[in-house]
């Protein structure tokens, strides 16, 4: 997988999957019709858990450099994995992610919002990769056990490999993003026809 400059390359992830897990998916993306990681460093992987709203949690991380990048790569290749294969309906086997399951450890904190009314928030520990990651590791699963995967999809456009959960009324949602796909799915339909 290339590590470049790109001028069309977006400066952060996209979050357009309509589920925590798929847009951790979507942090790798093709950019100039080759794959692009945009998880390059540690502090990548924190920038998208804190965009993400997962970064609630309490601890001093305790890490080396890296290994909060490896161990965000892992869980995503193993969210992909498991995710490919209830789409094609095969068999696949939770290791990998029971074991960042295993490591997210977190507790409800009541808090009152600004009309005095309780509300609760989960708050992880964060003191390892595992348990930073614990959040996306628990809406993986919540994915594979809880959604509807013939809502679950790949963008349509055959130059992208973004993922997505339909939440559209009519279920016919075809693109990662109308602004992006879709537009060039026109484009090139118009160009057709021009040239016809």
């Amino acid at each position: 997988m290339k590590e470049r400059k790109s001028e069309s390359l977006p400066a952060a992830p996209l979050q357009i999957g309509d589920h925590l897990a798929l847009d951790f998916l979507n942090t790798v993306a093709q950019v100039d019709g080759e794959p692009h990681d945009f998880f390059q460093c540690d502090e990548d992987v924190v920038r998208w858990l804190e965009a993400a709203g997962c970064l609630s949690g309490v601890g001093e991380v305790k890490a080396r450099a890296g290994t909060l990048l490896t161990a965000a790569r892992q869980l995503r290749a193993a969210i992909l994995h498991a995710v490919q294969c209830k789409k094609r309906e095969e068999a696949w086997r939770p290791d990998t992610l029971n074991h960042f399951l295993r490591a997210a450890s977190s507790h409800f904190e009541l808090t009152l919002n600004r009309d005095g009314q309780p509300e609760y928030r989960h708050v992880y520990a964060m003191a390892t990769p595992e348990q930073q990651l614990g959040p996306v590791a628990e809406q993986a699963a919540d994915l594979l056990v809880k959604g509807d995967f013939s809502l679950v999809r790949e963008c349509e456009h055959p130059d992208c490999t973004l993922w997505f959960y339909d939440r559209t009324k009519a279920h016919r949602r075809r693109w990662c993003s109308m602004a992006l796909c879709g537009n060039r799915a026109k484009a090139a339909r118009f160009r057709r026809m021009a040239q016809s």
